[in-house]
């Protein structure tokens, strides 16, 4: 039968959650910030059950939130336990930056500081600089050098842009941020107006920030309808659709979600989030995905920014898509999305200086 010792997440270094029975490969370590939170909530039974890593890679979660979270991070990590999860090798719920990212091979980074009523962006961002910051230096420090980071809170793109910088000896390539909620819902919107189920529709993109000022593309997107590819813009065949509706539809959900339900999106971001790491650890084989990379300049992107691109993954490197024909329209879109990462850019870098 399995069992996991259960433990006080308020303990010392040497309190960890085991889990006996796992004797498969070898279990990888796998951090979650922001780990009492609504998101992780959802997302730590995906990577527990097997859902990002595969059926038989045991996981061994490290949890981290702030030391005021601890106490509902225990009753997190009780129910970790009452799941009685084949996959589970073990969990180590903490406060210290430095114990969570010892040894990690992927990383989500889920914690961040939200915005609240009359906070400035540039509020925001001093937040966040201070959050990202001290994770970075923590992965430099701790991680494996190989380590793949997933950055999930807001402002994602620049969040992941200074978690880079200030771990310095980690590629990149290595550090990314989620857009791939912004895809996922621009394919349910886009199966829905078909009439296709969402399987049947691919190559979506989404460009740019994870923001309001993101470009949410189906010029490229095609669904399988009676057996046969056919274009999406094509079928639709309404262009203001294609470039009102739509496009503003995708931009404007997460607000809509939060004034349905007053909290902003979590079951769907949990499982974007799933989705981003288990196609960049086990590949995408033709398929593209939508992932915030550090900008090399493809498609006239400002460079050194994190900006979303659709890639392809294959042996856990992504590689942008090239070759796509850019419209005037979608110029317009790109250089906007690519003009606000920019100055948040520049705006974070201001409070490093600080």
């Amino acid at each position: 039968m399995s069992s996991i010792w259960c433990c006080r997440p308020t303990a010392a270094d040497s309190d960890i959650v085991i889990n006996k029975s796992v004797s498969m490969a070898a279990p990888i370590k796998v951090v979650v910030t922001g780990a009492a939170g609504q998101i992780a909530y959802s997302l730590l039974y995906q990577i527990a059950s097997g859902a990002v890593f595969g059926p038989e890679q045991p996981v061994y979660l490290h949890l981290l939130d702030i030391a005021p979270m601890m106490g509902v991070l225990e009753g997190v990590v009780m129910e970790l336990a009452d799941c009685a999860l084949p996959l589970l090798a073990g969990v180590l719920p903490t406060a210290n930056p430095e114990e969570a990212f010892k040894d990690v091979v992927a990383a989500f980074l889920v914690g961040a500081m939200p915005r609240r009523e009359g906070m400035e962006r540039k509020d925001l961002l001093a937040a966040n600089v201070r959050i990202f910051k001290e994770q970075g230096q923590a992965l430099d420090k701790v991680a494996r050098k190989d380590v793949k980071v997933l950055v999930v809170g807001n402002p994602a793109n620049t969040n992941a842009l200074i978690c880079s910088k200030y771990a310095p000896s980690i590629p990149k390539e290595n550090f990314t941020a989620m857009t791939r909620l912004d895809q996922n819902r621009a394919q349910s919107q886009l199966a829905a107006k078909v009439g296709v189920p969402v399987k049947d529709v691919k190559r979506v993109i989404i460009w740019g920030n994870h923001s309001s000022t993101q470009f949410p593309d189906a010029s490229n997107a095609v669904a399988t309808i009676g057996g046969a590819e056919k274009s999406v813009a094509q079928v639709i065949n309404d262009d203001e659709y294609m470039k009102g509706t739509f496009v503003t539809t995708v931009q404007k959900r997460g607000a809509a979600v939060i004034a349905a339900r007053k909290m902003s999106s979590a079951l769907s971001a949990a499982k974007a989030a799933s989705d981003h790491m288990r196609d960049w650890f086990l590949g995408t084989g033709d398929r593209w995905v939508s992932m915030g990379v550090v900008s090399d300049g493809s498609y006239g992107a400002p460079p050194d920014v994190v900006f979303s691109f659709p890639v392809t993954v294959s042996n856990g490197q992504w590689k942008i898509v090239q070759g796509l024909t850019i419209s005037d329209f979608a110029r317009q879109m790109l250089d906007a999305t690519g003009k606000e990462l920019v100055e948040e850019k520049q705006e974070a870098l201001d409070v490093c200086k600080d």
